[in-house]
């Protein structure tokens, strides 16, 4: 068969050439094409979006479960802690810092104390073989008590010269504790008798707020291991305070003198206040009851927690009188060091 049989008569062909075959619709082939591969683009941005919301679904439940396991290990880390203060309470005694309550718990594996639970398998629980807790329980009366700087409406004398001396070792502005101790007796005045100043500042209830009554960032950041803000007045425990706060509360005492206070402690607490008026020697002011104590009753429980990639951290403020433990407040957030972060 010769191809003059197949000669293109289509109106499709711009020019018709006797003896070719047809070339058929070529626009509309391409158009399909560019269709075919616009629809395989669709569908995969489709399915694409759809599996990062499932993914995405996937992660918030699983961030969302994190919160409260951790939220509960952590309440039962508190709630032991609560019971060796209460124990600790119950036996009497000075506070100092070789009793239980003050051994820091280090980084340890979940699974650890649930094997002391024989009803539990922790062998078979891979997310508490992989969960790390740690924590510890801090003395703030070891630290100046902020409070302590207003008694009865009025600036304590004792407290200011107390705090004056720790702005003098840590070379601090005299005129921001001024500042501070007088914006805080007027955010504590509460005497009906007395009006109130409308430009009082709020009454901070966090070392962090300390800022709204004067005190600069910088010397907060300076200030915060020797100080400590509590709902009433408290005096500075002598076994447990550092040399820095010991030398700052007691007038006659240098920073040599603390350190040895210190070093002194170490070997065999102190048990009355007329044991640490003899060792410091006869020059020394005798301390009292107002300023000094042997004995806490506000103590920071600090938790830990690591689940995978994500840490959280838990501070929490107690109240112990005698043997009975409550929780002021708890403030607890995702660490510094946290890697994964969810949008």
């Amino acid at each position: 068969m010769s191809l003059s049989s197949h000669a293109c008569r289509c109106a499709y062909c711009a020019a018709p050439r006797r003896g070719w075959p047809c070339l058929g619709r070529p626009r509309q082939a391409g158009a399909a094409l560019l269709t075919a591969m616009l629809t395989v683009a669709l569908v995969a941005s489709l399915a694409a979006g759809a599996l990062w919301q499932q993914w995405r679904s996937v992660e918030v439940e699983a961030a969302e479960r994190a919160r409260v396991q951790s939220l509960w290990v952590l309440t039962g880390a508190l709630d032991w802690a609560r019971l060796i203060l209460r124990e600790d309470g119950r036996s009497g005694g000075a506070d100092y810092l070789s009793e239980p309550w003050a051994v820091p718990l280090e980084e340890a594996r979940l699974s650890t104390f649930l094997a002391a639970d024989k009803t539990s398998v922790p062998d078979d629980d891979a997310s508490a073989s992989q969960t790390f807790l740690s924590g510890q329980i801090t003395d703030l009366q070891a630290r100046l008590n902020v409070t302590s700087l207003v008694d009865s409406a009025k600036v304590s004398e004792p407290s200011l010269k107390a705090f004056a001396k720790l702005f003098d070792l840590l070379s601090l502005p005299r005129g921001e504790l001024a500042t501070l101790a007088e914006n805080l007796r007027l955010a504590l005045n509460t005497d009906p008798e007395n009006e109130a100043d409308p430009l009082a500042p709020l009454l901070p209830q966090r070392v962090d707020q300390l800022v709204w009554l004067g005190l600069s960032p910088a010397s907060l950041a300076v200030l915060r291991p020797y100080i400590t803000l509590l709902p009433v007045r408290t005096p500075v425990n002598i076994n447990t305070a550092s040399a820095t706060v010991l030398s700052a509360c007691i007038p006659s005492l240098d920073m040599a003198q603390a350190q040895r206070l210190v070093n002194m402690r170490q070997a065999n607490h102190f048990r009355t206040l007329a044991e640490v008026t003899a060792q410091l020697g006869q020059t020394a002011v005798p301390l009292n009851d107002a300023q000094h104590s042997l004995n806490s009753r506000f103590f920071e429980v600090q938790g830990r927690l690591r689940m995978d990639q994500i840490v959280v951290e838990e501070h929490s403020v107690v109240q112990r009188d005698v043997t009975d433990v409550k929780t002021l407040w708890r403030d607890r957030g995702a660490s510094a060091r946290e890697i994964r972060t969810l949008q």
